[in-house]
Formats: structure tokens, sequence, C-alpha cells
């Protein structure tokens, strides 16, 4: 397995350190992930269809330490694992990661009731690039707003109702009908715009009861991500 796959796979799920523990489940044709932040907004799923990891369910619980192993090795590797390990292997060097038992990973919940989606946000690469860049200049903005009027709409950085040092970002999107501002968390966006640049498909979808949906394709990869409002 080329070793860039694996680690696409968990630069996806892991947003830049963000997501620790999860369960990877993999079989002939693919691997999947699920997962949830500690704070209970963000939830999500990453697939890899070309996939060359065992089959069988896996309890990573340290997702940094498994990066940094990983980072030791060559762009080649293979994979074998026991009941309680992953090996991970080049010609020359091999590492273990220790599994952890399942029971301690978090438990994902199903969204079984999702919302209609009012407002779809086209997420180009211009988009990326000044989100990321934005949110850097404010740091301290913990949310992203979406609103939209009169058929344009925008992204905030720093919204409030007074006066306030922000960033407004107009984006190409079709909304059913006027959007109140309603925010979400603008470090998960951040993450998650950078873990899948380059992707061949992309979009944010809002709906005004709370939810938005992100949802990436590429290659070998397909990612969603659910944000909830934050009030």
């Amino acid at each position: 397995m080329e070793k860039n796959l694996i680690e696409n796979f968990i630069s996806k799920y892991s947003l830049g350190g963000e997501i620790e523990s999860v369960k990877i489940e993999s079989n002939d044709s693919s691997m999947n992930v699920s997962f949830i932040s500690d704070d209970k907004t963000l939830l999500g799923n990453v697939t890899l269809t070309n996939n060359g990891f065992p089959n069988g369910e896996f309890g990573i619980y340290t997702t940094s330490k498994l990066k940094g192993l990983l980072s030791v090795l060559d762009s080649s590797i293979d994979i074998s694992s026991e009941e309680s390990s992953i090996t991970f292997s080049d010609k020359k060097t091999k590492v273990n990661y220790m599994l952890a038992d399942l029971s301690v990973i978090p438990v994902v919940p199903d969204l079984k009731q999702i919302p209609d989606f009012d407002s779809s946000i086209t997420l180009d690469d211009d988009f990326v690039s000044t989100f990321i860049k934005s949110k850097t200049a404010l740091s301290e903005s913990d949310t992203f707003t979406f609103q939209c009027k009169d058929g344009v709409g925008s992204i905030i950085l720093g919204y409030n109702t007074i006066n306030s040092n922000r960033i407004s970002i107009e984006v190409d999107c079709v909304c059913s009908s006027d959007v109140q501002p309603i925010s979400f968390s603008a470090k998960y966006l951040k993450e998650i715009l950078g873990a899948n640049r380059g992707s061949k498909s992309s979009h944010l979808k809002i709906s005004s009861q709370g939810l938005a949906h992100l949802r990436f394709e590429h290659t070998d990869f397909e990612s969603n991500y659910y944000l909830v409002q934050i009030k």
C-alpha cells in the first residue's frame, strides 16, 4: 500500500489533531472511519476505496502517535494485523502500533433525521484559500456565519450584531429564500477545507434548522462532515 493513501485518510478525519480516537473498519473493497469531536459539534465519515488495509475493526486511540510512527517509513509499505496491534513495514523498517479496546472509542451516533438543506454553496479553490487566510487573520474568531439576502450569500468571520473586526466573503450560492445569520465552528471548517484541497467535487449545504453538510469527492476518497449550529 502507498503510505500517502493512509496518511491522506488520516488527515481527512483527524483534521489537524482535532480528532484522536476512532474505529477504523476495513474490508476487501474499502476502509471507513466515522468520528465525532469532543464538543459534539462535528461528526463525519471518510471512505477510502483503494484499500490495502487488513480486514477488520481497529481501535485507534491516539491518532497523533500513529501518524508519528508512519512518518519514519518509506513511501511503499506493507500492513499486517494481530488481535492487539497493527504492523507497518517497508524494506528495512518495521513499526508496531498498539490497538485500543473498542469500548474506549467514542460512539458516533447515526444522523437519523437530517433536515432539508435550503442553501447550497460552491467551494472553489479561491474560497478555500481566502477562508483559510481569513481564519488565520482573525484567529480569535470561533465561528463563521452564513447569511443570504436577495440572492447574495456571504460567509463572515467575526460576525456580531454590533460593529466589529470582521471579514466577509461573498460566495457562489443557491438559496431557496433569504437566510438569517447562522453560525458554525470556524476552526473545524478551516481544518476540513485544508484536509480536502484538490477534491474533484465539493459542496457546503446549510439548513436554517441548524446543520451544515460538507461533502468532498477525490479519486480514492469520499469525505462527509456535519457541523452543528453554534448559538
